[in-house]
């Protein structure tokens, strides 16, 4: 057990690792868009507003021609320090709610599915109270502009306090609750499809590798879609709370639809092409790992 475990945990930091310095540009660029009405009203990070300055590629080059290329990578070492922790809250959900429906001696898949909802829910909610003031350090590198060390400064500081590390905490949970029960539900389900779908292919004669890459990538995938279909929402809010809005998820919401003329739909997915962007690579290479992981520890 304790070798699988170990196993896991690299695992886990390399592929987080990984997927966080390959997307942190695009989580860069779509933090400062989620931001950008804090970002001009206090003028955090020293760039002047201008017209369409919200549009993907002027938040883009904004950065590189202030900033620098490596801006574009701002916040990534505190994300790489907790990605390894996050993933193994997750997992271990994902893994406790498979197990208990296994146990339960039920071949239904309704079965197998509300397990790892319950587990991935489980696992979510505990994360939220490690990457809540990690994701603070993160957005305050990204829109203040801060060094990694007077981020990390400031929100140990307030470690004690609601409006100090825990701002956004409320979002977070919500984000990552729900949504991640979704994510490795829809995991589960689209795994066992595309399962089944190559084993039909097998019985009637056609060749399939025996070392399948493209299941866990095209699940993964789906995965991600619709997680963030369900949590993107509460992604953009917490955001906007901890880029320093001084509001609650409720008024921060309703600032947030203000802002596209009272359309609900259009205010809360904004940016959400560019998270799935990058959070369709990043589920599609993480789960990629963990499956190959864990053949590799029950070959042993």
């Amino acid at each position: 057990m304790p070798e699988e475990a170990w196993v896991d945990f690299v695992s886990g930091w390399i592929s987080g690792g990984v997927s966080v310095l390959a997307c942190q540009p695009i989580d860069t660029v779509l933090t400062r868009m989620q931001a950008n009405a804090v970002i001009q009203s206090v003028g955090a990070g020293r760039i002047p507003p201008r017209p369409g300055s919200t549009t993907t590629a002027n938040l883009f080059r904004g950065m590189v021609s202030n900033f620098g290329v490596t801006s574009l990578w701002r916040g990534s070492s505190a994300m790489i320090g907790a990605v390894p922790v996050q993933n193994a809250l997750l997992m271990t959900g994902y893994g406790a709610g498979k197990r208990w429906s296994e146990s339960n001696g039920s071949d239904e898949s309704n079965t197998l599915l509300m397990g790892v909802f319950i587990g991935g829910c489980a696992g979510g909610v505990l994360q939220s109270f490690v990457m809540s003031p990690v994701e603070l350090i993160k957005v305050t590198q990204q829109v203040v502009g801060e060094s990694v060390t007077s981020a990390t400064t400031t929100v140990c500081q307030g470690i004690f306090t609601s409006n100090g590390a825990w701002k956004g905490l409320g979002a977070t949970l919500l984000r990552d609750g729900v949504p991640h029960g979704v994510w490795f539900a829809s995991y589960e389900y689209a795994k066992t499809e595309l399962t089944d779908y190559r084993s039909r292919i097998k019985n009637h004669g056609r060749e399939t590798d025996e070392h399948d890459v493209a299941t866990p990538m095209l699940a993964g995938a789906f995965a991600a879609t619709t997680a963030w279909g369900v949590g993107y929402p509460f992604d953009l809010i917490k955001t906007r709370i901890q880029a320093g809005s001084g509001k609650g998820i409720i008024s921060t919401a309703k600032d947030i639809v203000n802002e596209s003329s009272g359309r609900p739909f259009q205010g809360l997915y904004k940016g959400f092409s560019l998270k799935l962007f990058r959070a369709i690579p990043a589920s599609a290479i993480g789960f990629l790992t963990y499956e190959t992981a864990a053949k590799s520890l029950t070959s042993e």
